[in-house]
């Protein structure tokens, strides 16, 4: 352990980090760190890089993108008038009457936001702190999130899981929503309180629900999200890193580490991510 510098990991074993005296560096195999972060013995003075690399982003957007055009182009009716043998065209929806929010203006958040953008979506983004990004509706703090979702017919939650973050995506948050409104979640399946969920679709205030995330992954065989008509399931895939791109990054990192040089995305521990 005396000779350890540098730890890559992902899930690390609580109080791990403390057995490595010369400790240099943490690299997270991931962009999300809150598995690293939840060690109450986590040595304070060694930083913490986080992984950020095109691919996982491009993914990501494409998945964002896939769910919202389900939802928006009605699939799902058409699914059920396929499995009818029924022929029934519907009103083509207007795309600029679909507002899209996204909580979370990362990397992510930013990149899903202006690719919506230019499909004619008018789109409204929540953070932390302020952000200004051309064409976005932006808003943030606690106090502005309501605001944020009253016009959302579309809800993408692409937010880092912090204490203050876990369990936003309640009842008061889909009530603040337009009635017959969609949820994609592709962050932590933590920041869904499940049985809210399965209230507002039930009640009709949301109309369907995208979940790539889980509190308990794998998904249980009995957990009621699998038969439900109106959530759509994917087992956590809206975005990975493959080796050919992490490999790069994760080098620079321990080079930096060796020199003495600074680090590149660098996460702030106080902030979450």
């Amino acid at each position: 352990p005396e000779k350890i510098e540098a730890i890559l990991t992902w899930k690390p074993p609580l109080g791990i980090m403390e057995k490595f005296p010369h400790l240099k560096g943490i690299i997270s195999f991931g962009a999300g760190v809150e598995e690293i972060l939840r060690d109450p013995q986590l040595p304070q003075n060694v930083p913490i890089v986080r992984i950020v690399e095109p691919c996982l982003t491009s993914r990501m957007t494409e998945y964002i993108l896939l769910a919202v055009l389900r939802f928006h182009r009605q699939a799902f009716q058409y699914q059920t008038f396929q499995k009818a043998r029924h022929w029934e065209p519907l009103p083509l929806p207007e795309t600029s009457s679909c507002t899209i929010g996204i909580l979370g203006l990362g990397v992510l958040g930013a990149d899903a936001a202006m690719k919506l953008k230019t499909l004619g979506f008018p789109i409204r983004g929540w953070s932390r702190t302020p952000k200004n990004i051309d064409g976005i509706e932006c808003f943030y703090g606690p106090d502005q999130l309501k605001l944020c979702l009253s016009k959302c017919r579309v809800l993408v939650c692409l937010l880092p899981l912090t204490p203050e973050t876990e369990g936003i995506l309640n009842r008061e948050t889909f009530s603040a929503m337009p009635k017959g409104g969609y949820l994609i979640n592709v962050a932590r399946g933590q920041h869904l309180v499940e049985t809210d969920l399965l209230e507002a679709l039930d009640s009709g205030q949301l109309s369907g629900a995208c979940l790539d995330v889980f509190s308990r992954e794998p998904l249980p065989e009995s957990h009621p999200f699998w038969s439900h008509p109106q959530i759509t399931i994917t087992p956590h895939v809206a975005t990975q890193t493959d080796n050919e791109y992490w490999t790069e990054p994760i080098v620079d990192a321990i080079r930096c580490l060796r020199d003495g040089l600074p680090l590149k995305n660098v996460v702030n521990c106080e902030q979450g991510y």
